[in-house]
């Protein structure tokens, strides 16, 4: 069946495995936003001490990380207001991940967004990943002519098969990484706060690593599907 992005571009210019990744990865994204405004939310009609801000209020019993966490950096120096923003614009990046990225200039209302969304706090650790994002989302229509000359044929056919694995090894990792940011608590970690930061500095590693390996894997296998030579 024919998406909406598919409608005015040429199939041979449509990148289904890059799009694919570039949405799902910006639909994480965009979940983490919200969560970062829900709990600046829940900290209700007060000024921020300043930019730079935690998400996470010091003083719940749900999560183990008793003085707050979750970093962030915010224009709008209001809890409440600034939770507000991040939450809505967390919604629009979902929406617009889903539904629009694909089609001509989706990569820049992309980035906006989610630049919106850092200034408003929705995060500090996604700027890297949605740089990366938007990078990808600008090939969703491009010739992968560059990554066609650049990787060896054996190299490609054997990434072009690990796209979806390494996109939902990804989305496991990020999410788990999000749980623990949050609630201090994941299955088989003990409960002690050094542990938990080493672990999510370990997780940010490996995200940053499964992201750029979906991303080129994609692009592997846009290429072998489109099984034609392309200018570089």
């Amino acid at each position: 069946m024919v998406t909406r992005d598919q409608d005015s571009a040429p199939a041979e210019l449509y990148n289904a495995a890059t799009r694919s990744v570039v949405s799902w990865l910006g639909v994480l994204l965009g979940i983490s936003s919200i969560n970062h405004g829900v709990l600046e939310m829940m900290q209700g009609n007060a000024p921020t001490p300043g930019s730079f801000v935690k998400a996470l209020g010091p003083g719940h019993s749900w999560t183990l990380w008793v003085h707050g966490g979750e970093p962030a950096f915010t224009l709008v120096h209001n809890f409440l207001l600034t939770g507000i923003l991040a939450t809505a614009i967390g919604i629009l990046l979902v929406i617009w991940s889903v539904g629009f990225i694909g089609r001509r200039g989706g990569a820049t209302i992309f980035l906006l967004l989610s630049i919106s969304s850092f200034l408003v706090g929705g995060g500090l650790a996604q700027v890297l990943l949605f740089t990366f994002n938007w990078a990808a989302a600008t090939r969703i229509r491009a010739s992968l002519g560059f990554w066609q000359w650049i990787t060896p044929p054996v190299l490609r056919r054997t990434l072009a098969k690990v796209w979806r694995p390494a996109l939902i090894a990804a989305a496991i990792l990020f999410l788990a990484a999000l749980e623990i940011a949050t609630f201090g608590i994941l299955p088989g970690l003990p409960h002690h706060t050094e542990t938990l930061t080493r672990t999510l500095w370990r997780l940010a590693a490996a995200i940053i690593a499964a992201v750029l390996l979906a991303i080129l894997a994609a692009f592997a296998h846009d290429i072998e599907a489109r099984g034609t030579k392309l200018p570089r």
